[in-house]
């Protein structure tokens, strides 16, 4: 009896012991499982978009420019800045630098003064003379319209190439994400990632097309007037009854 009595115990344990390798432990599986945004059913996004354009039905983009080539330097001096100090900045600043050609062209320093107000000059005149000086030498002087030209130009990357591929060539190659974007976004629930990239491809899933370019300003202009950060205006929400976040205020 002692014998079957081994033997049996010795087949359990080899049995929890072949159970345990091909069993994931719990918290692996739950640690590597990306988050879910619940918010995204096709009616609700629809409801979402109807919205905006109720309030926002002329949003577009607030840095002044006259051609592709300054929103393109604009965009890259809004980086931790606003349009409004940006748009203070350009007034002068492009009657100094007409082109391409002056800004590749110019003097480092003295251009780094010029846009000083605009935080981060340094990085900034850096990347402007470097972007300039490749469109000059690759691009025939001309901005590129596609996103991976865009994005072979010093200083910029997916959201500066969003700004200028949509609204100045009207280019719906992906939706633009500030930190307006990024935290009504998640507010809304329509992400749980706070990654810009990932946000972005998860955007461009469920919001049409079509929409993407637009949605992107009214976003921003909502943001900027009503979803703030630290104090948002949800008496004044006209999609209230369509958020449910956690720091709603009521």
């Amino acid at each position: 009896m002692a014998t079957k009595s081994k033997k049996k115990a010795s087949a359990r344990r080899k049995a929890a012991s072949a159970k345990s390798k091909t069993t994931k432990p719990a918290g692996i599986a739950k640690a590597t499982k990306s988050p879910q945004a619940a918010g995204t059913d096709p009616k609700r996004v629809a409801a979402i978009l109807a919205k905006l354009n109720e309030a926002y039905p002329s949003a577009a983009c607030e840095l002044i420019h006259q051609n592709a080539f300054q929103l393109l330097v604009s965009t890259i001096l809004s980086a931790q800045c606003t349009d409004v100090r940006v748009n203070q900045v350009t007034q002068t600043l492009y009657k100094k630098y007409p082109g391409p050609k002056a800004f590749a062209y110019a003097i480092p320093s003295e251009l780094e003064q010029d846009i000083r107000p605009t935080g981060f000059f340094r990085n900034k005149a850096k990347s402007v003379m470097g972007a300039s000086k490749a469109i000059i030498e690759k691009f025939s002087g001309e901005v590129p319209r596609t996103m991976e030209e865009m994005l072979t130009l010093p200083g910029v990357a997916r959201k500066t190439a969003n700004v200028v591929l949509g609204t100045a060539y009207g280019i719906p190659s992906g939706i633009v994400v500030d930190t307006h974007v990024q935290r009504l976004a998640n507010r809304l629930d329509l992400t749980r990632n706070e990654d810009p990239k990932k946000i972005e491809q998860e955007l461009m899933q469920v919001i049409p097309q079509d929409k993407w370019i637009q949605f992107s300003h009214q976003l921003i202009w909502h943001g900027r007037r009503v979803c703030q950060a630290r104090k948002p205006k949800c008496g004044e929400c006209n999609m209230e009854a369509l958020c449910y976040a956690k720091d709603k205020i009521i």
